[in-house]
């Protein structure tokens, strides 16, 4: 991105990744890295804004923002047990919501869009750490078949984008995100946060904490404001097509167990701890390799994962009220 005069529309820009960009936009100093740039203007939109899944709505938010560069989040997302029940639904919708913004994306010209996949896209039988080269190898695991597909043929817009018309369009594969202003209902948030809510509810309620699944499953956790600052990073100083995979280091993979456990002490929950061994699992593991974003970074510090949830923790109880939680009931 040059130092001329710059709009970056964030899409999405109400959720966990979008607030949390906003606030490394706010937080850090201005004209550094991270920080705001002089000349640019940033904003950011959510779902009350414009309808992303109809074109002439699509439309008239570029009409009003007129940007010349995006940051794509916009999607319907939710957990495991949602991404089973409803896989036609997120096929469709996400599929919308990415042919919308792509396309008036490239009729208003704009220089540069990143959007945002997830490590769902990878096959399901594939070797393992999952690198940008082996996302079409083969097909994503069942229980995210509607989302990861859809979120597969972003890459394939970008690369024919790039084709037919020259378009800087380029995507991000973060890890399992979580962070302050997460989406915490518990019948379709993500892991973290809808362990964070539960055993809120466990410790509020002196009732038990009960964990679905067995625990054993790995994944990489990134903290929502260090995943914010990869995305300004490749907003600014990425021009490739191919996507970069934005994730912790392989060798900080975590089970399921340990998140519970430490979610256990971040809250200082002291009741019964139990796991419901007949709730699905889902995929084993996701594990991925960042050597590609810092070979071009030029090295980048993680927050620890036991400092990042229990600012998440801390977050999530200071704004219960108003946090989205869905039904406030076990």
């Amino acid at each position: 991105m040059s130092a001329e005069q710059s709009v970056i529309l964030v899409t999405g820009g109400t959720g966990l990744i979008g607030k949390a960009i906003q606030y490394v936009i706010e937080t850090e100093p201005a004209g550094s890295r991270f920080g705001k740039k002089p000349g640019e203007t940033w904003i950011f939109i959510g779902q009350n804004d414009g309808d992303l899944k109809d074109a002439e709505s699509t439309k008239k938010l570029f009409e009003k923002y007129k940007p010349t560069h995006i940051i794509h989040l916009a999607a319907l997302v939710g957990g495991l047990f949602k991404n089973m029940k409803y896989k036609l639904t997120f096929l469709r919708e996400n599929m919308l919501i990415n042919d919308n913004v792509l396309h008036w994306a490239q009729v208003f010209g704009c220089k540069k869009v990143v959007s945002c996949l997830s490590t769902c896209v990878y096959p399901d039988k594939v070797e393992y750490p999952l690198t940008e080269d082996n996302i079409h190898l083969g097909l994503p695991h069942e229980s995210n078949f509607g989302y990861a597909h859809a979120k597969r043929m972003v890459d394939v817009m970008n690369h024919a984008y790039k084709e037919e018309f020259g378009c800087n369009f380029t995507s991000a594969i973060p890890t399992n995100v979580f962070g302050p202003a997460d989406n915490y209902d518990l019948e379709g948030a993500h892991v973290i946060p809808a362990l964070i809510h539960k055993c809120y509810l466990a410790k509020k309620n002196g009732t038990p904490f009960v964990v679905g699944g067995t625990g054993k499953p790995l994944r990489q956790f990134i903290y929502s404001r260090d995943l914010a600052k990869l995305f300004i990073w490749e907003l600014r100083e990425y021009d490739s097509v191919e996507p970069v995979i934005l994730s912790v280091g392989e060798d900080e993979e975590i089970s399921i167990k340990d998140v519970a456990d430490a979610i256990v002490k971040a809250m200082d929950f002291k009741g019964e701890y139990v796991w419901d061994v007949s709730k699905a699992d889902g995929q084993f593991r996701k594990q991925a390799s960042n050597k590609k974003l810092l070979s071009l970074i030029g090295g980048f510090e993680f927050t620890p994962f036991d400092k990042a949830l229990q600012e998440s923790v801390d977050w999530f109880v200071a704004n219960y009220d108003t946090a989205r939680t869905g039904k406030k009931t076990v």
